[in-house]
């Protein structure tokens, strides 16, 4: 038993002893601070020296019991408040000199107003006294359009947006996120790439994000919106998502105009080299916005369309507009030249065949001689793809058939039906298309096509010659009800080309004077006779011809008649994979 004699000597000196343990942090604490204002530090680090002081003096005080609930209270606001500025007054100096907002000013941008839910803002490299919050990214979530969705966003303000290892983690708590709860991704990208500082943990950490990247590819979709520097592994990253966006003074690169100079002498600008008008035309880009503000609305317009995931059915906006034939409808009946070598533009048929005339289109900048989009038939979403007359005659050739391949599996990942519409001519000839691979790339489009599960629905509305006829989903590679307007054409090859083949002969012994009559007569016999929907249709290769006025209503009524197709095919195949031609 303790005596009170006994008791009181103890409880003085225990008194005397915390008064001794907190007098020397203080201490440490004035000495520290004096220390870091001779030494000249940046402002940043002074900063995060001394709330790293503050912090540690606060985490002995909560040791010895002497701090209540309403001061941790106050550190927390404190820590939250610097973490939502984690570079502090030069960050946010940097961000008024380029003109750009700061990371969660962009994701509120994003997001449906006030429903951003951020996790990780407090994450930071460990073992540092001065690491800053966040590590360079913020990831959370949200709503877009009422439905959720996660969202990743470099900060550029910190270290330069780069990924160390410390925010690695981060972006895959995200993702993994996404693929527990079946849910769309967004990534903002503002980075310089991997983090020089964390050595190869940061560049193998672009090997744990693209792992699970590959989990997520065609189980949910993934935009990413590309704002003005995505450089080194830092691409890797957004190549392997659905769709990317960027703005018109983003860019994209993986060795920078500083390194290609020093290795092989070149001079290139950093647009020439990545810009976002180049990385449009070579498809690297789906879409190019003039502002950050256009980028995130194009980004919700095209989730519009989507699932959350593949498990998910497309949602349905406004079904049951227009049931009957429209003045709109009507004007296709003349939309056709008479002339097979005068063009026209595909999309004023695209606007007259779809809902509300809406249309979304992807890639429009990539291989414009073919169009790929997405639409609404009776308020589901489509997929559409079509030929574009005023370029290149609508020829097929190898760009657009990556073009097409790759739309092709995104609308059957995503159980988004596609409509065909065909006006080619056949592929384009020439040397420069052999030497690109259109062989090899062209080969791609019909095995896409015979693979997809989704309802496909072709519609033919002049031109469908040679090898091109199977790359626009013709119904013996897999469309599942095939229309023609009376306009089409349906051939080997056009009646000029079949003519000079079929015809030299016949042509050569003729006065000289008559070949050009009797060239056009066997061109129009040609026509007349042999390249016209109606041999097709007798032969069942063609479902039904249609009134061009009549087009809208009736892909209405197949896409009724699909809604229940099966996703499987009935057929068993014991192989792992088919080998696609590369």
């Amino acid at each position: 038993m303790w005596s009170s004699a006994s008791g009181g000597s103890w409880t003085a000196s225990r008194r005397s002893s915390v008064a001794a343990a907190g007098t020397e942090p203080e201490a440490r604490c004035r000495t520290a601070a004096r220390q870091v204002l001779e030494r000249r530090w940046s402002p940043i680090r002074c900063r995060y020296r001394l709330t790293s002081l503050v912090h540690n003096r606060l985490t002995e005080k909560v040791a010895q019991g002497v701090i209540g609930t309403r001061a941790k209270l106050d550190e927390l606001a404190k820590i939250l408040e610097i973490a939502a500025e984690p570079a502090g007054e030069a960050g946010a100096a940097k961000r008024a000199k380029k003109g750009i907002p700061s990371v969660r000013e962009r994701v509120n941008m994003l997001l449906d107003p006030g429903t951003f839910i951020e996790t990780g803002a407090l994450a930071r490299q460990p073992g540092q006294s001065d690491a800053l919050y966040g590590d360079g990214l913020v990831t959370g979530r949200g709503s877009i359009g009422g439905r959720p969705v996660v969202v990743i966003s470099h900060d550029q303000t910190v270290y330069g947006g780069s990924v160390g290892v410390t925010s690695a983690q981060k972006f895959m708590r995200a993702l993994q996120f996404a693929f527990d709860n079946a849910c769309p991704v967004v990534t903002i990208n503002d980075s310089g790439g991997a983090r020089i500082q964390d050595a190869v943990g940061s560049i193998a950490s672009f090997g744990d994000i693209s792992r699970v990247l590959e989990k997520l590819s065609g189980y949910v979709p993934q935009v990413s919106i590309i704002l003005g520097k995505c450089a080194a592994g830092s691409v890797y990253g957004p190549i392997n998502t659905d769709v990317l966006i960027g703005t018109k003074d983003s860019y994209m690169f993986v060795t920078g105009p500083e390194v290609i100079k020093a290795v092989n002498g070149e001079d290139v600008t950093a647009e020439e080299l990545g810009g976002a008008k180049v990385q449009a035309e070579r498809g690297t880009l789906h879409h190019v916005a003039d502002t950050e503000e256009e980028a995130y609305a194009w980004a919700r317009d095209y989730l519009s369309y989507m699932p959350t995931s593949c498990l998910e059915q497309p949602p349905i906006v406004n079904p049951g507009l227009e049931p009957e034939i429209t003045a709109s409808d009507r004007e296709l009946d003349r939309i056709i030249p008479d002339s097979d070598r005068a063009g026209y533009d595909m999309h004023e048929i695209l606007l007259r065949i779809f809902d509300d005339g809406g249309f979304h289109e992807i890639r429009a900048a990539f291989a414009p001689n073919l169009i790929t989009g997405f639409a609404r038939v009776d308020g589901y979403p489509v997929g559409v793809i079509a030929n574009q007359p005023l370029v290149l005659g609508g020829s097929i050739d190898a760009a657009c058939s990556d073009k097409s391949t790759y739309f092709i599996r995104l609308c059957d990942a995503f159980n988004i039906p596609l409509v065909f519409v065909a006006d080619t001519p056949g592929v384009l000839p020439g040397l420069a298309e052999e030497a690109s691979g259109v062989i090899i790339r062209g080969g791609r489009v019909p095995r896409a096509i015979i693979e997809a599960t989704v309802p496909i629905i072709n519609l033919v509305v002049r031109k469908s010659y040679g090898g091109a006829y199977g790359m626009m989903a013709a119904r013996q590679v897999g469309a599942d009800i095939s229309f023609a307007w009376p306009t089409a054409r349906i051939a080997v090859i056009g009646a000029e080309s079949a003519v000079d083949l079929l015809g030299k002969r016949q042509l050569a012994a003729m006065p000289a004077e008559q070949r050009s009559a009797a060239r056009e007569f066997m061109i129009n016999h040609y026509n007349e006779t042999i390249a016209t929907p109606w041999v097709a249709a007798e032969r069942g290769y063609i479902d039904a011809v249609i009134e061009p006025s009549r087009t809208r209503l009736e892909i209405r009524h197949a896409l009724r008649l699909l809604r229940d197709k099966p996703t499987a095919k009935p057929e068993f195949n014991p192989r792992k994979h088919p080998v696609y031609p590369m």
